[in-house]
């Protein structure tokens, strides 16, 4: 099973730390309590730093520089001789370091109110993400609790923001639970002029965006009220995966059918979905959808697990799921 953890060129070790249970890939370093920032860089082998350099162009009378378009390498790699290019970006792009993204979260683990939980890069390294736990879980009914993250994700390829978003978990199966519509309460930063002065900024957006998770939990409690029939169920999934645009796709149509016939297994049989309260309800639905997503075994490119859970096509299936339960509530419980 792929996981595409980025594998350092120079320590040749996977670049992830976590604390408590080992991941199911098995790979990272573990520590024994919770880190520093700096622990977490150092731990996650992402104490290393980018730079934005021009690029040349081979031309009849020698090379010359491309205007406007530089690469995002690794200085460390470059004093090697490693030839590894994040992306190309323009002349406004400006990088944010991993030191400065993670100190990001010190404030917050400093005053106690959050532990880091886990650290690392994708891909070749071009996205580096660190998770926080925060404390005082959200008790949906009985045991089913969900505890609190919060996830900060830098690029260095020039594809994406800084982005931090608030990602509730399902303790009993693990699932990475979407509270949000596709705007969300996610706060991104671009890499432009000021980067580090818009980041202190985004701190004070913290605090409003952790309340939040007050009308979440509601939701999340509302949803165990909800009685859903086969009707009503088959009703929630056809609206989560829609039929191709193309009605002579058969090959999408057929995705789309496996997806919900998967869904709705789920919704049976999943995990913590037989429980009291939790059976038969819009919760259970909606839970089947979170788990058919982050069920490794069940991702379609395996490459990209962590990515779509977290930023993905995955991503996008939980948003919506959320969305149109919440959308429903009223109808359906009537």
């Amino acid at each position: 099973m792929a996981h595409k953890i980025a594998v350092d060129q120079i320590t040749q070790s996977h670049s992830m730390m976590y604390t408590g249970e080992e991941p199911w890939h098995g790979l990272g370093t573990q520590l024994d309590k919770p880190a520093t920032s700096a622990e977490a860089l150092k731990a996650a082998h992402l104490d290393w730093e980018v730079a934005k350099k021009p690029l040349y162009l081979d031309a009849p009378n020698g090379q010359r520089i491309m205007s406007g378009a530089y690469a995002i390498i690794r200085t460390d790699y470059l004093e090697r001789g490693i030839d590894q290019v994040f992306g190309i970006v323009s002349k406004e792009y400006e990088p944010l370091q991993n030191k400065d993204a993670f100190t990001f979260f010190d404030d917050i683990v400093g005053q106690d109110a959050a532990i880091y939980h886990t650290a690392g890069a994708l891909g070749q390294g071009e996205r580096i993400w660190i998770l926080a736990k925060l404390p005082d879980d959200i008790q949906v009914i009985g045991e089913d609790i969900c505890n609190k993250y919060l996830l900060l994700s830098n690029s260095h390829d020039g594809q994406s923001s800084v982005q931090m978003k608030f990602t509730p978990v399902r303790v009993v199966c693990q699932n990475t639970l979407t509270q949000a519509l596709l705007q969300g309460p996610t706060i991104r930063v671009s890499h432009t002029r000021n980067i580090h002065e818009r980041m202190e900024k985004a701190k004070e957006l913290l605090g409003i965006i952790n309340s939040h998770y007050e009308s979440i939990t509601e939701n999340f409690q509302a949803m165990t009220r909800v009685k859903i029939d086969d009707e009503k169920l088959s009703l929630y999934y056809r609206l989560v995966f829609p039929d191709p645009r193309d009605p002579q796709d058969e090959i999408r149509r057929q995705l789309v059918e496996r997806d919900r016939q998967i869904a709705g297994l789920y919704f049976r049989e999943g995990h913590g979905n037989q429980a009291k309260g939790v059976a038969g309800t819009l919760w259970a639905a909606y839970n089947g959808v979170t788990e058919m997503v982050d069920y490794p075994n069940l991702v379609r490119n395996p490459e990209s697990y962590l990515r779509t859970i977290w930023f993905g096509d995955g991503y996008l299936n939980k948003a919506r799921a959320y969305r149109i339960a919440i959308e429903n509530l009223k109808t359906w419980a009537a």
